[in-house]
Protein backbone atom coordinates (compact mmCIF):
# COMPACT_ATOMS: atom_id res chain seq x y z
CA UNK A 1 0.00 0.00 0.00
CA UNK A 2 2.88 2.02 1.08
CA UNK A 3 4.28 1.48 -2.48
CA UNK A 4 0.80 3.08 -4.34
CA UNK A 5 0.69 5.74 -2.20
CA UNK A 6 4.44 7.03 -2.83
CA UNK A 7 3.98 6.20 -6.92
CA UNK A 8 0.27 8.07 -6.68
CA UNK A 9 2.33 11.30 -4.95
CA UNK A 10 5.01 11.38 -7.22
CA UNK A 11 2.29 10.82 -10.56
CA UNK A 12 0.90 13.79 -8.93
CA UNK A 13 4.19 15.81 -8.76
CA UNK A 14 4.76 15.30 -12.53
CA UNK A 15 2.26 17.30 -13.33
CA UNK A 16 3.66 20.54 -13.87
CA UNK A 17 1.31 22.63 -11.51
CA UNK A 18 2.30 24.77 -8.23
CA UNK A 19 2.51 22.80 -5.27
CA UNK A 20 3.80 23.90 -1.82
CA UNK A 21 7.02 21.88 -2.24
CA UNK A 22 7.73 24.46 -4.84
CA UNK A 23 9.68 27.65 -3.58
CA UNK A 24 7.68 30.74 -4.46
CA UNK A 25 10.79 33.29 -4.88
CA UNK A 26 14.42 33.38 -4.78
CA UNK A 27 16.58 35.97 -4.54
CA UNK A 28 19.90 35.70 -6.10
CA UNK A 29 23.02 34.59 -3.32
CA UNK A 30 25.65 32.02 -2.12
CA UNK A 31 24.43 28.54 -2.57
CA UNK A 32 25.97 26.32 -0.03
CA UNK A 33 25.75 22.58 -1.30
CA UNK A 34 27.23 19.63 0.25
CA UNK A 35 27.87 16.01 -1.53
CA UNK A 36 27.75 12.99 -0.32
CA UNK A 37 29.82 10.26 -2.42
CA UNK A 38 27.77 7.04 -3.27
CA UNK A 39 27.91 3.54 -4.82
CA UNK A 40 26.67 2.22 -8.11
CA UNK A 41 25.34 -0.28 -6.98
CA UNK A 42 24.03 -0.93 -3.33
CA UNK A 43 24.95 -4.53 -3.39
CA UNK A 44 28.04 -4.28 -5.51
CA UNK A 45 30.16 -1.25 -3.87
CA UNK A 46 32.89 -2.21 -6.64
CA UNK A 47 30.76 -2.26 -9.72
CA UNK A 48 31.60 0.60 -12.13
CA UNK A 49 30.52 -0.71 -15.51
CA UNK A 50 26.81 -0.39 -17.01
CA UNK A 51 25.51 -1.24 -20.14
CA UNK A 52 28.58 0.79 -21.93
CA UNK A 53 29.26 3.18 -19.47
CA UNK A 54 31.76 3.38 -16.67
CA UNK A 55 30.77 5.24 -13.27
CA UNK A 56 33.21 7.76 -12.43
CA UNK A 57 31.55 8.90 -9.69
CA UNK A 58 28.10 9.75 -8.12
CA UNK A 59 26.88 12.33 -5.12
CA UNK A 60 23.99 12.78 -3.21
CA UNK A 61 23.19 16.74 -3.25
CA UNK A 62 22.02 18.46 -0.59
CA UNK A 63 21.61 22.31 0.86
CA UNK A 64 19.79 24.25 3.20
CA UNK A 65 18.63 26.78 0.82
CA UNK A 66 15.07 26.59 0.09
CA UNK A 67 15.27 27.28 -3.62
CA UNK A 68 17.77 24.12 -4.24
CA UNK A 69 16.77 21.56 -6.11
CA UNK A 70 14.07 20.47 -8.88
CA UNK A 71 16.64 20.22 -10.95
CA UNK A 72 15.17 19.64 -14.73
CA UNK A 73 17.82 20.77 -16.63
CA UNK A 74 22.04 20.62 -16.66
CA UNK A 75 25.31 21.96 -18.20
CA UNK A 76 28.98 22.01 -17.21
CA UNK A 77 31.41 24.60 -18.03
CA UNK A 78 34.30 22.30 -17.11
CA UNK A 79 34.76 18.86 -15.32
CA UNK A 80 32.85 19.73 -11.83
CA UNK A 81 31.77 22.95 -12.60
CA UNK A 82 27.96 22.22 -12.84
CA UNK A 83 25.05 24.53 -14.21
CA UNK A 84 21.99 23.82 -12.88
CA UNK A 85 18.51 25.07 -13.83
CA UNK A 86 15.04 24.23 -11.61
CA UNK A 87 11.33 23.81 -13.23
CA UNK A 88 11.06 27.49 -11.64
CA UNK A 89 13.01 29.04 -13.50
CA UNK A 90 16.12 29.20 -10.73
CA UNK A 91 19.72 28.74 -11.76
CA UNK A 92 21.87 27.14 -9.31
CA UNK A 93 26.03 26.91 -9.90
CA UNK A 94 28.00 24.45 -7.95
CA UNK A 95 31.50 22.35 -8.01
CA UNK A 96 31.59 18.67 -7.29
CA UNK A 97 34.41 16.51 -7.34
CA UNK A 98 38.03 17.26 -7.97
CA UNK A 99 39.77 20.15 -9.71
CA UNK A 100 39.87 23.53 -9.34
CA UNK A 101 36.63 25.88 -8.48
CA UNK A 102 36.46 28.37 -11.41
CA UNK A 103 33.47 30.56 -9.70
CA UNK A 104 31.55 31.10 -6.56
CA UNK A 105 28.62 28.63 -5.58
CA UNK A 106 25.39 30.75 -6.48
CA UNK A 107 21.66 30.67 -6.37
CA UNK A 108 19.71 33.37 -8.32
CA UNK A 109 16.32 33.29 -10.68
CA UNK A 110 16.71 33.78 -14.61
CA UNK A 111 15.70 37.22 -15.64
CA UNK A 112 12.56 37.89 -16.84
CA UNK A 113 11.73 41.16 -19.72
CA UNK A 114 9.30 43.79 -18.24
CA UNK A 115 6.52 42.61 -20.43
CA UNK A 116 6.37 38.98 -18.38
CA UNK A 117 6.52 40.08 -14.99
CA UNK A 118 3.22 39.87 -14.03
CA UNK A 119 3.21 35.86 -14.97
CA UNK A 120 2.91 34.02 -11.66
CA UNK A 121 6.15 32.46 -10.37
CA UNK A 122 4.87 28.98 -10.88
CA UNK A 123 4.26 29.83 -14.61
CA UNK A 124 8.04 29.72 -15.13
CA UNK A 125 8.43 25.75 -15.99
CA UNK A 126 11.85 25.85 -17.62
CA UNK A 127 12.81 22.33 -18.67
CA UNK A 128 15.37 22.08 -21.04
CA UNK A 129 18.67 24.00 -21.28
CA UNK A 130 21.35 24.35 -24.07
CA UNK A 131 24.43 26.55 -24.79
CA UNK A 132 26.89 28.19 -27.53
CA UNK A 133 30.32 28.13 -26.18
CA UNK A 134 31.19 30.14 -28.66
CA UNK A 135 28.62 33.74 -28.23
CA UNK A 136 28.31 32.19 -24.12
CA UNK A 137 24.39 32.65 -25.06
CA UNK A 138 21.91 30.47 -24.07
CA UNK A 139 18.17 29.07 -24.50
CA UNK A 140 15.81 27.70 -22.55
CA UNK A 141 12.74 25.52 -23.04
CA UNK A 142 9.51 26.62 -21.42
CA UNK A 143 6.49 24.32 -20.69
CA UNK A 144 2.88 25.69 -20.14
CA UNK A 145 3.94 28.32 -21.97
CA UNK A 146 5.66 26.66 -25.14
CA UNK A 147 8.11 28.94 -25.48
CA UNK A 148 12.36 29.40 -26.10
CA UNK A 149 13.91 31.85 -24.72
CA UNK A 150 17.79 32.75 -25.61
CA UNK A 151 19.79 34.97 -22.58
CA UNK A 152 22.90 36.91 -23.22
CA UNK A 153 25.97 35.63 -21.97
CA UNK A 154 26.04 35.07 -18.37
CA UNK A 155 22.42 34.88 -18.28
CA UNK A 156 22.60 38.51 -17.96
CA UNK A 157 19.36 39.40 -19.74
CA UNK A 158 16.36 38.27 -22.02
CA UNK A 159 17.65 38.54 -25.77
CA UNK A 160 14.24 36.69 -27.00
CA UNK A 161 11.47 35.03 -26.88
CA UNK A 162 9.51 33.12 -29.54
CA UNK A 163 6.18 30.70 -29.65
CA UNK A 164 6.34 28.65 -32.33
CA UNK A 165 2.50 26.75 -33.34
CA UNK A 166 3.95 23.36 -33.79
CA UNK A 167 5.39 23.49 -30.21
CA UNK A 168 2.05 25.03 -28.71
CA UNK A 169 0.30 21.82 -30.07
CA UNK A 170 1.99 19.96 -27.92
CA UNK A 171 0.73 19.15 -24.63
CA UNK A 172 1.44 22.10 -22.24
CA UNK A 173 2.29 19.42 -19.24
CA UNK A 174 4.84 17.17 -21.20
CA UNK A 175 6.12 19.40 -23.99
CA UNK A 176 10.16 21.07 -24.65
CA UNK A 177 11.78 18.77 -21.70
CA UNK A 178 14.72 18.44 -24.41
CA UNK A 179 16.54 21.06 -26.55
CA UNK A 180 19.96 20.07 -27.56
CA UNK A 181 22.12 22.47 -29.98
CA UNK A 182 23.88 21.09 -32.64
CA UNK A 183 27.46 21.73 -33.42
CA UNK A 184 26.33 23.44 -37.00
CA UNK A 185 23.91 25.76 -35.21
CA UNK A 186 20.62 23.69 -35.53
CA UNK A 187 18.21 22.73 -32.98
CA UNK A 188 16.35 19.44 -32.00
CA UNK A 189 13.55 19.99 -29.66
CA UNK A 190 11.65 16.54 -28.69
CA UNK A 191 8.19 16.74 -26.54
CA UNK A 192 7.52 14.54 -24.03
CA UNK A 193 3.76 13.74 -24.50
CA UNK A 194 3.71 15.13 -27.71
CA UNK A 195 2.57 12.01 -30.01
CA UNK A 196 1.77 10.55 -33.31
CA UNK A 197 -1.07 7.86 -33.84
CA UNK A 198 1.80 5.38 -33.83
CA UNK A 199 3.49 5.84 -30.56
CA UNK A 200 6.81 7.78 -31.39
CA UNK A 201 7.35 10.99 -29.76
CA UNK A 202 7.19 14.47 -32.16
CA UNK A 203 10.21 16.19 -32.49
CA UNK A 204 11.93 18.94 -34.39
CA UNK A 205 14.64 20.19 -36.23
CA UNK A 206 15.27 24.07 -36.22
CA UNK A 207 17.39 25.78 -39.26
CA UNK A 208 18.70 28.37 -36.50
CA UNK A 209 18.01 29.83 -33.44
CA UNK A 210 14.53 29.22 -32.03
CA UNK A 211 14.06 31.83 -30.62
CA UNK A 212 14.73 34.22 -33.30
CA UNK A 213 11.85 35.33 -35.11
CA UNK A 214 14.07 35.06 -38.44
CA UNK A 215 14.62 31.78 -38.31
CA UNK A 216 12.77 29.47 -40.75
CA UNK A 217 9.96 26.91 -39.85
CA UNK A 218 11.30 23.48 -38.03
CA UNK A 219 11.54 20.35 -39.87
CA UNK A 220 8.93 18.04 -38.06
CA UNK A 221 10.51 14.69 -37.15
CA UNK A 222 9.59 11.60 -35.23
CA UNK A 223 11.62 10.19 -32.07
CA UNK A 224 11.32 6.73 -31.10
CA UNK A 225 12.44 5.65 -27.69
CA UNK A 226 13.33 2.29 -26.05
CA UNK A 227 9.57 0.98 -24.81
CA UNK A 228 7.84 2.30 -22.14
CA UNK A 229 10.34 5.28 -21.58
CA UNK A 230 9.48 9.40 -21.96
CA UNK A 231 12.67 11.85 -23.21
CA UNK A 232 13.67 14.18 -20.48
CA UNK A 233 16.76 15.39 -21.92
CA UNK A 234 18.83 15.93 -25.11
CA UNK A 235 22.71 16.25 -25.82
CA UNK A 236 24.23 16.13 -29.57
CA UNK A 237 27.35 14.67 -28.53
CA UNK A 238 29.09 15.44 -32.06
CA UNK A 239 27.60 16.14 -35.13
CA UNK A 240 25.95 12.76 -35.93
CA UNK A 241 25.26 11.47 -32.59
CA UNK A 242 22.51 12.84 -29.85
CA UNK A 243 22.32 11.58 -26.89
CA UNK A 244 18.89 11.09 -25.10
CA UNK A 245 18.21 10.37 -21.51
CA UNK A 246 14.75 8.53 -20.70
CA UNK A 247 12.72 8.33 -17.09
CA UNK A 248 9.81 5.90 -16.47
CA UNK A 249 7.49 5.60 -13.25
CA UNK A 250 6.09 1.87 -12.48
CA UNK A 251 4.57 0.83 -9.17
CA UNK A 252 7.43 -2.02 -9.39
CA UNK A 253 10.34 -0.16 -9.91
CA UNK A 254 9.39 3.30 -8.95
CA UNK A 255 11.86 5.56 -11.42
CA UNK A 256 14.34 4.00 -13.67
CA UNK A 257 16.16 5.51 -16.23
CA UNK A 258 17.53 4.82 -19.63
CA UNK A 259 20.15 6.59 -21.89
CA UNK A 260 20.05 6.01 -25.29
CA UNK A 261 22.30 7.18 -28.88
CA UNK A 262 20.45 8.17 -31.77
CA UNK A 263 22.88 7.91 -35.20
CA UNK A 264 21.51 11.32 -36.84
CA UNK A 265 21.42 10.71 -40.71
CA UNK A 266 23.01 12.91 -43.10
CA UNK A 267 19.94 14.54 -44.29
CA UNK A 268 17.16 15.12 -41.72
CA UNK A 269 13.78 14.84 -44.20
CA UNK A 270 10.08 15.76 -42.84
CA UNK A 271 9.06 12.95 -41.08
CA UNK A 272 12.68 11.59 -40.27
CA UNK A 273 12.43 8.45 -37.67
CA UNK A 274 15.42 8.89 -34.85
CA UNK A 275 15.58 6.00 -32.66
CA UNK A 276 17.37 5.88 -29.43
CA UNK A 277 19.47 2.76 -28.75
CA UNK A 278 19.94 2.04 -25.54
CA UNK A 279 23.83 2.84 -23.65
CA UNK A 280 22.44 1.69 -20.47
CA UNK A 281 19.82 1.39 -17.49
CA UNK A 282 19.37 2.28 -14.34
CA UNK A 283 16.99 0.09 -12.07
CA UNK A 284 17.47 -0.64 -8.39
CA UNK A 285 19.91 -1.76 -7.25
CA UNK A 286 21.72 0.62 -9.06
CA UNK A 287 21.30 4.31 -8.03
CA UNK A 288 17.78 5.60 -9.88
CA UNK A 289 15.56 8.62 -9.69
CA UNK A 290 13.47 10.76 -11.35
CA UNK A 291 16.44 11.70 -13.70
CA UNK A 292 15.81 14.93 -16.06
CA UNK A 293 19.59 16.70 -16.87
CA UNK A 294 21.96 15.64 -18.78
CA UNK A 295 25.47 17.05 -19.90
CA UNK A 296 28.60 16.00 -21.89
CA UNK A 297 32.01 17.53 -20.92
CA UNK A 298 35.56 16.03 -22.66
CA UNK A 299 38.34 14.87 -19.76
CA UNK A 300 41.61 13.67 -21.83
CA UNK A 301 40.01 13.47 -25.00
CA UNK A 302 37.12 11.12 -24.18
CA UNK A 303 33.30 12.13 -23.78
CA UNK A 304 32.01 12.48 -20.16
CA UNK A 305 28.40 12.19 -19.41
CA UNK A 306 26.42 13.86 -16.35
CA UNK A 307 23.19 13.29 -15.70
CA UNK A 308 20.85 14.85 -12.58
CA UNK A 309 17.90 14.32 -10.66
CA UNK A 310 14.90 16.10 -9.92
CA UNK A 311 14.08 15.78 -6.23
CA UNK A 312 10.41 18.08 -6.79
CA UNK A 313 11.40 19.40 -3.39
CA UNK A 314 9.84 16.51 -1.36
CA UNK A 315 11.28 14.62 1.44
CA UNK A 316 11.64 10.77 -0.12
CA UNK A 317 13.30 11.72 -2.87
CA UNK A 318 17.03 13.02 -3.84
CA UNK A 319 18.96 14.76 -5.83
CA UNK A 320 21.46 12.45 -7.70
CA UNK A 321 24.39 13.56 -9.73
CA UNK A 322 25.74 11.03 -11.40
CA UNK A 323 29.43 10.93 -13.80
CA UNK A 324 30.40 8.56 -16.34
CA UNK A 325 32.75 7.76 -19.20
CA UNK A 326 31.16 6.91 -22.42
CA UNK A 327 32.87 3.86 -24.46
CA UNK A 328 32.18 5.06 -27.96
CA UNK A 329 30.34 1.77 -30.32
Amino acid sequence: MSRILIILALAMLLWPAPHPGKPAAVRAGTLLVSARALPLDSTDPARRRIGTLTYLGGWELQSAHPGFGGISALLAAAPGEMLALSDSGILMGFHVGDGPHLRRPFIAPLPVRPRDRHRPWWAWDSESLTHDPATDRYWVGFELQQSICRYGPGFARVEACRTWPQIAAWPKTGSIESLARLPDGRFIAIGEMGMTAEGRHEALLFPGDPADAATGNPVPLRYTPPRGYRPTDAVALDARHLLVLHRRLTLQDLFTATIAIVDLPPILSPGTILKGRTLARLAPPLLADNFEGMTVTREGGRPVLWIISDDNHEFFQRTLLLKFALRMM
